[in-house]
């Protein structure tokens, strides 16, 4: 019985996994404006967040049917759609407010809205007021946003059968919304890769640019760079960074019976290479973890790190592609905690991208073992 019930329980990870949606992104090119100031970095947000609200509010005009033939699904968890729409609506609240402030520098795209309700009211008429000035924008920035919102429903609609990062299971874990406005996180996962790969040439461009960021690492890949090195080479490696866990390997840890030794076996590791640069935040491999954890995540002092932007790297979207989309998303929900993949040549460039076009927008980049210390 024990047998069935895990062949069943990979099956249904399997089908939740199977016909992905492709990867949304926005060539923000087609935004006529530079983002080289605050004031027009909040013009943009505020756009965006118009633009997702419209899409949003569209979405919930459908009936389930329609719902899980749009989403690619035969059966959807309606109860978790709404709970995530409604995330999604606070979240877009809250910050068209922030975004609201600089209204008196640049009114573009400034309305009365005192509640969500005229958030509401105003995103459902959104696209035929823009102005000619940004018409070659609206709709490929609509575009994304669907396909984007469908990126999200779908991991919503299989809740309870396929944990995911657009929901948190306690109070132990976190995604970057308790972030203040305007702040990010840089993280990257899968690491490290081989020595001298795109690992090392990625925390030598971070300490040139005075960054930190968090890298989650698997506990074979640490111990195969540790055994082929020198004794010093992990703490040269991850010099001024921070460093958390995946577990030991790559592998849904929801369904997997050795799921707390792999994190033990991967805490233990990173604790004893590298003491400095240790900070005890797990990201767990698709997302998938299990609604049990808390206890045993509380009993290794570790919680648990999602995110809310995904550059989506490791598909089939080019470095700069990844970039814009990161962009777009950091313009919709204003603050929070980016992931990439350091094993993956793209996301050097990805990165570099993203700060020269965000270099003079007035964002901020949260320290590393700041986020960590977070409560």
């Amino acid at each position: 019985m024990r047998i069935a019930g895990a062949l069943l329980a990979t099956l249904l990870s399997l089908a939740a996994q199977a016909a992905p949606i492709p990867p949304a992104s926005l060539d923000r090119s087609l935004w006529p404006e530079q983002l080289d100031s605050p004031a027009l970095f909040d013009v943009a947000s505020r756009a965006e967040i118009l633009s997702f609200a419209r899409v949003l509010h569209e979405s919930e005009l459908l009936d389930d049917a329609a719902l899980a033939a749009r989403l690619g699904l035969r059966q959807i968890n309606l109860q978790k759609i709404r709970a995530v729409r409604a995330q999604m609506w606070q979240r877009l609240w809250l910050g068209y407010q922030q975004a609201q402030l600089s209204c008196e520098q640049d009114a573009s795209f400034c309305y009365l809205l005192e509640s969500m309700a005229d958030l509401r009211t105003t995103a459902a008429t959104f696209a035929t007021d823009v102005g000619k000035f940004y018409t070659g924008w609206i709709e490929p920035s609509y575009q994304f946003h669907a396909r984007y919102l469908d990126e999200q429903l779908r991991k919503a609609a299989l809740l309870g059968q396929t944990s995911s990062e657009v929901e948190r299971l306690s109070s132990r874990e976190r995604n970057g919304d308790e972030l203040n406005d305007r702040m990010f996180l840089l993280t990257f996962v899968g690491g490290p890769a081989p020595a001298g790969g795109s690992t090392d040439a990625l925390t030598r461009y971070l300490r040139k640019q005075k960054l930190q960021a968090t890298f989650f690492v698997l506990g074979t890949r640490l111990q195969q760079r540790r055994d082929a090195g020198p004794a010093n080479a992990l703490g040269q490696l991850y010099a001024g960074q921070c460093v958390g866990i995946q577990g030991w390997e790559y592998r849904s840890h929801a369904q997997w019976q050795g799921w707390q030794d792999s994190i033990r076996q991967a805490q233990a590791q990173v604790q004893a290479d590298l003491p400095a640069q240790y900070v005890p935040l797990f990201r767990p491999p698709y997302g998938q973890r299990r609604a049990d954890g808390e206890a045993f995540m509380a009993s290794q002092q570790l919680q648990v790190s999602l995110w809310d932007i995904d550059a989506q790297d490791d598909g089939p979207l080019s470095a700069e592609a990844s970039a814009q989309r990161v962009v777009t998303l950091m313009l919709l929900w204003r603050k929070g905690v980016i992931q990439l993949h350091d094993t993956l040549p793209k996301a050097q460039p990805a990165l570099e991208w993203l700060l020269r076009s965000t270099a003079q927008s007035g964002i901020g980049w949260e320290g590393c073992h700041d986020y960590a210390q977070r409560q």
